[in-house]
């Protein structure tokens, strides 16, 4: 799986903010979620995902170069049984919203 900062590109782009709250147990969800990190990397216009969860909140942010490329990848037929899944078994709620990143700063030591 992906980790630290994600390399984007100059803006703009696009950010999809995925919170989320999980019930209780595994329930293969780390295997899927893994398969979908490395599903949506292969995905055009995929730009790059951060991600971070305790035992409370799970964020994921991926980035893309479209609206039209998070619209693929909403319709993604794997992504589809991911999306049933998690609304029947993963998660007790979640949110996502969809941002135009218009500037972005970094930082390194």
């Amino acid at each position: 799986m992906m980790s630290g900062i994600a390399k984007t590109p100059q803006p703009p782009y696009y950010a999809v903010i995925f919170s989320s709250q999980r019930t209780e147990g595994e329930n293969g969800y780390g295997r899927m979620a893994e398969k979908m990190v490395e599903l949506a990397s292969q995905q055009k216009g995929f730009l790059g995902v951060e991600s971070a969860r305790d035992r409370e909140l799970g964020i994921t942010v991926s980035y893309w170069d479209s609206l039209d490329a998070i619209k693929n990848w909403k319709e993604n037929s794997a992504h589809k049984v991911a999306q049933e899944k998690g609304k029947t078994e993963w998660y007790e709620k979640f949110a996502l919203r969809i941002c135009k990143v218009e500037r972005d700063t970094f930082f390194e030591m």
